[in-house]
């Protein structure tokens, strides 16, 4: 009877502490940049899936073990994997200093596209700035000049400057130009995301799924997110935002 109630405390303890290992303790830790907005920031235990946000000031809380290992993302900032060690644990808070983002263009990426095209047929300068056909019709309706309707009678200018001004074409062409830019973004979504991920995963029902995706392309931290193909903290947002429009579908 004694070796029995022996057995269930020494059964009772390992679980207990198979417990708290698999949950391992709160680790408070705080974000510190140059750049001057840090909240947001997604942090995620990669050994447990659990993931915060950091708040205004770059504060989080986490439940972590030795050995860890800690993924930091954001729109604004350079990925960072960190492995933690025990002398982490023991410090008040964890301090964790991240790189801000550059957006320049890797030069590498301009030689993706091989194909034939205007520059690699002499007809434009290498250098020059190449638009999409929204942005080149909005540029060719701005390019209007005083002195332009002076020298109609000579037979040498055009009046589409004065004529797009007049009839408000600008600003039809401009939101040409956004909805072009919308057109792009949606395309990526599609080619980066099934549809059993919005309504699997993110739960949004089938008849819905096409208003969240227009949805979501009017979050500028969204947008951002795509531009800077950092899918990661696109996948965090929508988690975000389905549960808005999830909500607002409810309250129809």
């Amino acid at each position: 009877m004694n070796k029995f109630i022996l057995l269930i405390v020494g059964l009772f303890l390992v679980n207990n502490v198979s417990s708290q290992v698999n949950s391992g303790v709160r680790l408070n830790g705080k974000i510190i940049s140059d750049y001057p907005d840090l909240e947001g920031i997604y942090i995620a235990n990669l050994a447990t899936d659990i993931s915060v946000v950091s708040d205004k000031n770059g504060y989080f809380t986490l439940r972590a073990s030795v050995g860890d290992t800690l993924l930091f993302s954001a729109v604004q900032f350079k990925g960072l994997k960190i492995k933690l060690k025990s002398e982490d644990f023991s410090k008040d808070i964890f301090f964790v200093k991240l790189e801000t983002m550059n957006t320049i263009l890797d030069e590498v990426k301009i030689q993706e596209y091989r194909n034939i095209n205007s520059v690699s047929l002499g007809l434009v300068s290498k250098n020059q700035k190449q638009y999409t056909p929204a942005e080149r019709r909005l540029r060719t309706a701005g390019e209007f000049k005083w002195y332009s309707p002076l020298l109609i009678p000579l037979g040498g200018m055009s009046i589409d400057g004065l004529l797009n001004a007049i009839s408000g074409r600008t600003s039809m062409l401009q939101q040409n130009l956004v909805t072009e830019k919308k057109e792009f973004l949606l395309k990526k979504i599609y080619t980066l995301y099934e549809d059993k991920f919005f309504t699997e995963t993110l739960k949004i029902p089938s008849d819905y799924v096409k208003g969240f995706q227009f949805y979501i392309i009017d979050d500028q931290k969204f947008v951002a997110a795509m531009n800077n193909n950092n899918k990661t903290m696109a996948t965090f947002l929508m988690t975000e935002l389905s549960v808005e429009y999830l909500q607002i579908i409810k309250e129809k």
